[in-house]
C-alpha cells in the first residue's frame, strides 16, 4: 500500500515538474496542475492495465500457474488469491483422496454396499453388491432399484419404510443345486438417502441347518439304544427271569452300550479333527505294521459278525476263498513310511476296512492293499484301496456318503453296528493329510474305496 501511494506521488511530482518546465512563465502554475492531472491519468491507466492483467488471469482460471504480477497492490492481490487457491486445491485433493480411500475400502468389503438417493435411485455401489443383486455398476447408476430387483419381498420391504429387521432374498445365481441366500438391510442417512447392505448368508444358513440335522441325528442315534437299554433294565427289575434269559438280555444290553460308546468315540474323533491343526511331517507310520494291524482287526470283526461261517485270511497273493466263509485278502504293503498322525491314519483306514467287512455277506470277499503310483525310480504317490463283493451302492448315494449320519440302508447299518460317522472321519483325515478319497461302486457287484496320498508324504523305510 505504501509503495502504491509512493508511486502515485512520484508520478504527480514528475508531471508537475514537466508541466512547470514546459509552460511559459505566466502559466507555470497551470502547467504544473495540467502535468499533475496528466500524470494521474497515466498512472491510473497504468494501474488499470495491471488490474486487467490480474482480472484476465482470474477469468482464464490460470490459478495453477504463477501470478502475472509480483509487486504492487495488484501483485499482492494476485499472490494472495493464488495462495488461497492453492490451499483450497490442496484441501480438495486431500478430501478427494480420503473419499477415494473410503470408496476403495467399501469396494474391498466382502459385503455389498449400495447408496440410494431420496427418490430410490442408485448413486453408487460396489462390485459385491452388483454381484449379489445382478446389477451393472456403470449402466445401472441413477436407475430405480425397485425396477432392477424384482422380488416381492424386497419391494414390500422398501415400501414399508421399516428397515430394522432386514429381509432375506435368493441370490441372482440361486438354484436348487447351488442355493444362494442374501441378507439385505437398509439404513437411512442424510436427507432421505438410504444405505443398502447385502451379505451372503448361504453358509450360515447351511451351517445352521447342518447343526439342526446333526443334533437331530445324534439324538435319534442315541435314543434307540437308550430305549433298548431302559426296556431291558425295566424287564430285569420287574420280571423273574431264568438265567439263560437274563444272560441273553445282558448280552443285548452290552451290545447297545458298545454302540453308544462307539458313537461317542466317533463324535470325539470328529471334534478333534475339526479343532486341531493339520498334522506335520515329523511323525512317520510304517505301512507294513499298519497293514498287519488292520488285518488282525478285520479278522476279529469278521469272526464276530459271522461266527458260524468262519473266515479265511491270505496275507499276500490271491484270495483263498473258503466255502461258506468270508474271505479276507490283505496284500503285503510296500516297505515305505507315511508322514502323518498315526491315530488319525489308523482310524481312517480302519473305517474303510471295517465298512467292507460289515457290508460284505458271509460268503463274500474283502480285498485290501497298497499300490505305489508312478515309476519305481520316482514314486508319485501311494494308494490304499479296499474292495468288497457287497451289495454295492447306487450312483445317487455316492456324493453324500461322507456326510455325517448319512446311510444308504439305515436298518442294515444299525444291524452291523455302524455309527454313520466312519466315512465322515475318513474324509476329514484325508483332507488333513493332503489325500483324496475316491469311491467306485456298482449295485450287486460291490464297492471300491481308495485313499490317494501325495509323494511328499512318502519315504522308503530304512
Amino acid at each position: 500500500m505504501l509503495l502504491r501511494i509512493f508511486s502515485f506521488l512520484l508520478f504527480q511530482a514528475l508531471g508537475a515538474w514537466l508541466g512547470y518546465q514546459i509552460a511559459p512563465g505566466v502559466l507555470q502554475i497551470r502547467g504544473m496542475l495540467a502535468g499533475m492531472l496528466a500524470a494521474g491519468m497515466l498512472w491510473s491507466l497504468y494501474d488499470f492495465t495491471r488490474g486487467l492483467r490480474v482480472l484476465k488471469w482470474l477469468r482464464e482460471d490460470s490459478l495453477a500457474i504463477a501470478p502475472p504480477l509480483r509487486w504492487g497492490l495488484w501483485g499482492q492481490v494476485a499472490e494472495r488469491v493464488s495462495r488461497a487457491a492453492r490451499t483450497r486445491e490442496r484441501a480438495a485433493r486431500e478430501s478427494q483422496q480420503r473419499l477415494q480411500n473410503v470408496l476403495s475400502a467399501l469396494q474391498a468389503s466382502p459385503n455389498g454396499v449400495l447408496l440410494l438417493d431420496a427418490a430410490g435411485r442408485i448413486e453408487w455401489l460396489n462390485q459385491t453388491a452388483a454381484a449379489h443383486l445382478g446389477l451393472d455398476p456403470a449402466r445401472d447408476l441413477q436407475q430405480h432399484l425397485v425396477n432392477l430387483v424384482r422380488n416381492p419381498a424386497f419391494t414390500a420391504y422398501m415400501a414399508s419404510g421399516q428397515y430394522g429387521g432386514g429381509v432375506t432374498l435368493p441370490g441372482r445365481s440361486h438354484s436348487s443345486m447351488n442355493p444362494v441366500r442374501l441378507s439385505v438391510q437398509l439404513h437411512e442417512y442424510g436427507e432421505g438417502r438410504r444405505l443398502l447392505l447385502s451379505r451372503d448368508v448361504t453358509m450360515f444358513e447351511q451351517a445352521d441347518a447342518m447343526r439342526r440335522d446333526f443334533v437331530a441325528n445324534v439324538s435319534h442315534e442315541i435314543r434307540t439304544p437308550l430305549t433298548v437299554l431302559s426296556g431291558f433294565v425295566e424287564t430285569l427289575q420287574t420280571l423273574p427271569l431264568q438265567e439263560e434269559e437274563r444272560t441273553r438280555y445282558l448280552g443285548l444290553m452290552s451290545q447297545q452300550a458298545e454302540r453308544m460308546q462307539a458313537l461317542v468315540s466317533d463324535l470325539l474323533m470328529l471334534s478333534r479333527l475339526e479343532g486341531s491343526p493339520p498334522p506335520g511331517g515329523g511323525e512317520w507310520v510304517a505301512l507294513p505294521a499298519l497293514m498287519r494291524q488292520l488285518q488282525q482287526e478285520a479278522q476279529t470283526l469278521s469272526a464276530v459278525l459271522h461266527p458260524s461261517k468262519g473266515q479265511s485270511s491270505a496275507p499276500s497273493g490271491p484270495v483263498e476263498a473258503k466255502k461258506g466263509g468270508q474271505s479276507l485278502d490283505f496284500e503285503a504293503a510296500p516297505a515305505y513310511e507315511l508322514a502323518g498322525a498315526s491315530t488319525e491314519l489308523h482310524s481312517a483306514l480302519s473305517n474303510l476296512v471295517s465298512n467292507a467287512v460289515r457290508y460284505t455277506p458271509a460268503d463274500g470277499t474283502v480285498r485290501c492293499g497298497w499300490r505305489l503310483l508312478g515309476q519305481s525310480a520316482a514314486v508319485e504317490g501311494a494308494e490304499f484301496w479296499v474292495q468288497d463283493t457287497g451289495p454295492g451302492i447306487a450312483a445317487e448315494h455316492i456324493p453324500r456318503l461322507t456326510e455325517r449320519f448319512y446311510r444308504v440302508d439305515r436298518s442294515r447299518s444299525r444291524e452291523t453296528g455302524g455309527t454313520g460317522l466312519g466315512l465322515a472321519i475318513v474324509k476329514h483325515v484325508a483332507q488333513r493329510h493332503g489325500a483324496e478319497l475316491t469311491i467306485e461302486s456298482t449295485l450287486g457287484q460291490g464297492s471300491r474305496f481308495a485313499l490317494l496320498f501325495p509323494a511328499n508324504r512318502l519315504r522308503p523305510m530304512a
